[in-house]
């Protein structure tokens, strides 16, 4: 049986085709690396945003021909050239200017600063409390007083810097028990951490307002040192 070379490499497809292909595949890039930096960075790790794409791009550019007869070869070996090429040309940029690496890599951001949640940054990431708590948790952290400061990387893993023992402060609890039994209403005189910024004040029985957030969601602090 004589092979179709034509329908193989081209399926038929005339050139002016090939031009729409790399408009497709620019077009395509520029969606698919928009839509995953404006998702977060939580469900990224490992890797960089950027460098999903260009698994996602060539994954979809490679699988098509295979599975699909109306699917040439030709087309697909294309994407690959285009993406390859806009890769060479983006990682370029990146190691030039420092502002494009940010707007395609994005920063570290941070989540703590001197043991209270930075609420600007925190709700800019995808990230839940109950979420960063169990990370936390599964680092030996029982309270916020332990951490100075904990930041989200570009790869979507939490680096976190402790202070030294003598340091500690008092924190927000971060076992499910101890942060349950949050109230509005202190019953007797302690330092206690508002359950939504992490800030820490002594207060005297009755209803307050935390000086940082403005909430009134209380629960007893802890001060205890880190065990490893």
């Amino acid at each position: 049986m004589d092979l179709d070379w034509n329908r193989i490499l081209f399926n038929d497809m005339p050139l002016t085709f090939l031009l729409e292909v790399v408009g497709r595949t620019i077009i395509m890039f520029i969606v698919i690396l928009a839509a995953l930096r404006l998702s977060g960075k939580r469900g990224v790790k490992q890797i960089s945003v950027f460098e999903l794409v260009i698994i996602i791009a060539l994954g979809s550019a490679a699988g098509d021909p295979m599975l699909y007869e109306d699917v040439g070869i030709i087309p697909a070996l294309i994407i690959f050239i285009v993406i390859i090429g806009l890769y060479r040309l983006v990682t370029h940029f990146v190691a030039k200017n420092t502002r494009f690496e940010n707007l395609i890599e994005g920063k570290a951001i941070y989540l703590i600063r001197e043991g209270k949640f930075s609420i600007k940054d925190f709700k800019r990431e995808a990230v839940s409390q109950d979420e960063f708590f169990s990370e936390l948790r599964m680092n030996s952290v029982e309270h916020l007083g332990q951490i100075k400061n904990a930041l989200i990387e570009t790869s979507g893993e939490v680096s976190i810097f402790y202070y030294a023992d003598e340091d500690v402060r008092h924190g927000l609890p971060l076992l499910p028990d101890v942060y349950k039994s949050r109230s509005e209403l202190i019953v007797s005189k302690d330092i206690y951490a508002c359950t939504f910024c992490g800030n820490t004040q002594e207060l005297d029985p009755g209803v307050h307002e935390c000086k940082i957030c403005s909430k009134k969601t209380w629960v007893k602090a802890l001060n205890t040192r880190r065990i490893c």
